[in-house]
Order: C-alpha cells, then structure tokens, then sequence
C-alpha cells in the first residue's frame, strides 16, 4: 500500500467531508476524485453525465483511478459513488466504506442549508425510486471491496474520523491532532 486511504460509499454519506477532517486530523492531503475528473475534462462532473452520459464519466474515473495508483501516496482520496467499481482500487490504497441507511442520507442531504445544491450536483439522486435500487444494488459490493466498514448515519465527522485513524493506523504527518 501506498499510505492512502480511499473513501468509498453512496453519494451523499459525507465522505468529502470525512476526507478533509481527516486530512486535518492527521496532516496529509486530501484530494476529491470528481475534482479530479472536472480538472482532467475540464467539465462538470453534472455536464459529463448529460452531455457524454455514465460510460465516458467511468471511464473518466478509471483514468483517474490508475493516476492515482501511480502518482499518488500519503493522501486521503475521497470518491464519487461509483468509484468502487474501477479494477485497481485496492492498489490505490486502503479502501474504506463509510455506511449509511439509504433514508438517513437522502434526509440529511435534504435538511441540509444547501440541500438544493447539494441534490442538484448528484445526478443519479433526481429519480429518488432509481436511487434506491442503485443504493441496494451496491451495498454488497461496497461491502465485499472495502477493507474497512465505517458507520456514519447518526455520528459527527470527527468521530467517524477517529474511528478511521484507529482502524486504518493512519500516520500523522503533523502533531495538532
């Protein structure tokens, strides 16, 4: 391994904001793959799905997955919803799923002061039926590609981050935490 850690889950369970308290925690960078993506295509993770459709955007991600594999260690990675599925995540690092009952992630994305930006910025999320086969279809596999099962319906950012660093022996690269 290369001291990554990768966040994995369904859209909407926080795990951009659990990459950057622990990126905070433990003084490592922090890097979002859909960030990646935009910056590599120079568009909107929302323009790719409506101009290009899913298949170029998964492709996206797995060129994204193997830059990663290749020039990336000591960071925290945070992953859109999908990425579990590239072929070389375990060799990015150590793959952590943070786990959410599907009802309390649509009820805290909705309740949130932006929750129209942050529903808008989730495509697969506009059909709430479809949203939820895609949320049962996938538990297994997160679950079946993680080394690490992380629950955070009803927990603060900063405990599920300490349960991460006591789980993963995250290395801290500065003394604040």
């Amino acid at each position: 391994m290369t001291g990554n850690i990768v966040l994995i889950g369904f859209m909407g369970v926080g795990k951009g904001r659990t990459a950057r308290m622990l990126a905070r925690k433990s003084g490592m960078f922090g890097v979002d793959c859909d960030d990646l993506i935009e910056s590599f295509s120079n568009k909107r993770v929302k323009k790719i799905f409506s101009k290009m459709g899913e298949p170029w955007f998964r492709e996206l991600e797995r060129q994204v997955a193997v830059w990663l594999e290749q020039k990336v260690s000591d960071t925290i990675i945070s992953t859109g919803g999908g990425f579990f599925n590239v072929p070389n995540i375990k060799k990015i690092g150590t793959v952590v799923y943070l786990h959410s009952d599907f009802d309390v992630i649509i009820e805290a994305l909705s309740s949130h002061p932006n929750a129209k930006k942050k529903l808008k910025k989730r495509p697969l999320l506009k059909d709430l039926g479809s949203a939820r086969q895609l949320y049962e279809k996938r538990l297994p596999l997160y679950r079946k590609t993680a080394s690490v099962e992380v629950q955070v319906g009803g927990r603060s950012i900063e405990e599920v981050a300490d349960e991460i660093i006591a789980l993963t022996g995250i290395r801290f690269f500065n003394s604040n935490y």
